[in-house]
């Protein structure tokens, strides 16, 4: 998985994760060549890599011994980690929705991974049970149509995503869609402590913090709820209730393309050719979680543009573990946590090869792109729940 050997570093993870559904176990093998992946000389496997483009090396079981003795060195900041089981994944979207204006629904049906596609339904229903890692869509959680109501509110699909969400809430009980998508934070927030594994991307990141935070507060002006929000809301908000940020003030106008000071897009002075985020080096041995959700065959990685693009560092918890950041620009782009018994994962931006991605923009061509760092992250991150969970000492 280096960068010279592996012709489709993305359709790799797809292999593994095929390997998995058939109940062989893989060793990730974390910063050997990139965090390749050992799996079992099986004939279908073989025809798998030709047929979907991925390079791969057949070894003597004497070579396989050779290079985990080699991994095992405390000299080497390497480890083989078991992965055991192909994760039930859910991708939270709403139906109808185009998958190319998802990056990670995306890249999983280019890796050819499977997953179901949920929506506030299902969640409120405790469907999420059912999974072991779900990814949160590019989504609102605060209620406000994804601040698009300045410069999108007479168009029509504006119009009828404001509709059909207003009917699903009706539908589910709810007399306003802020309520409805608090109620639906709270269930995926449960559902993380209760050992779930969650990764969000772009606006589901700071979006459903800010709804942990302002639970019970209207935050919504009169135009996406039909009353004005609460007098002083920014001082009702409880921070202690996030996964990642604190100490963020809310945007109030609601024709600005803003939720708050979390996201570093409109405060960014950086050119495209010199936007650029590096991945922090852990101890494979000691600190394996970070190491798998860091694994790529490069420490630095193109930036992209979203809603929310990157994460204040001025903004994000002590007690986040910030994994790729841009340090000359004070932003975190990528960031994981635990909460309860579960973890999480948050990803600034919207799709990690197309720079600009807007309204109504094409499809991200990924056999244009199948040795994309950006996208690896994405994967890194399905495979890690699959990891063997190690006992702990009494």
């Amino acid at each position: 998985m280096d960068d010279l050997s592996q012709e489709n570093h993305l359709k790799a993870y797809g292999i593994t994760f095929y390997s998995l559904q058939k109940g062989n176990n893989v060793k990730w093998l974390l910063n050997y060549k990139g965090g390749s992946f050992l799996l079992e000389d099986i004939e279908d496997f073989r025809n798998e890599c030709k047929i979907r483009g991925v390079s791969y090396e057949v070894i003597s079981d004497t070579e396989a011994l050779r290079i985990l003795e080699q991994i095992a060195s405390p000299s080497q900041n390497m480890e083989a980690v078991i992965l055991e089981k192909a994760p039930k994944i859910a991708v939270y979207s709403p139906k109808g929705k185009k998958p190319w204006d998802d990056a990670v629904t995306m890249v999983l049906n280019y890796a050819e991974i499977p997953y179901d596609v949920i929506y506030d339904e299902d969640v409120l229903q405790d469907k999420l049970v059912l999974y072991e890692w779900l990814h949160l869509h590019h989504e609102d959680f605060t209620g406000q149509y994804g601040k698009f109501y300045g410069a999108y509110r007479a168009v029509p699909w504006y119009i009828e995503a404001k509709r059909d969400a207003e009917d699903l809430a009706k539908k589910l009980g709810y007399n306003k869609v802020s309520q409805e998508k608090s109620a639906v934070a709270l269930r995926i927030r449960d559902y993380v402590i209760g050992g779930g594994f969650m990764f969000a991307m772009c606006s589901a990141t700071d979006s459903f913090d800010i709804a942990l935070a302002a639970e019970g507060v209207d935050i919504c002006e009169a135009m996406f709820d039909g009353d004005p929000s609460e007098p002083n809301y920014q001082n009702k908000i409880d921070f202690s209730n996030t996964f990642a940020f604190t100490n963020f003030e809310l945007v109030r106008s609601p024709t600005e393309y803003e939720f708050s000071s979390i996201d570093m897009t409109r405060k960014r002075r950086i050119q495209r050719t010199e936007d650029y985020f590096s991945l922090q080096e852990f101890s494979a041995k000691w600190d394996p979680i970070p190491t798998m959700l860091c694994q790529n065959h490069t420490q630095l990685v193109k930036g992209f543009m979203g809603q929310t693009t990157s994460f204040d560092r001025n903004t994000v918890k002590s007690t986040v573990l910030v994994m790729g950041e841009n340090k000359t620009n004070n932003e975190a782009r990528y960031i994981h946590g635990v909460k309860g018994k579960g973890m999480w994962t948050f990803y600034g931006g919207h799709d990690p090869e197309d720079y600009t991605h807007r309204v109504g923009d094409p499809k991200t061509e990924l056999d244009l792109h199948p040795n994309s760092p950006g996208y690896r992250l994405i994967l890194n991150n399905v495979l890690f729940p699959a990891a063997k969970k190690k006992k702990q000492k009494t």
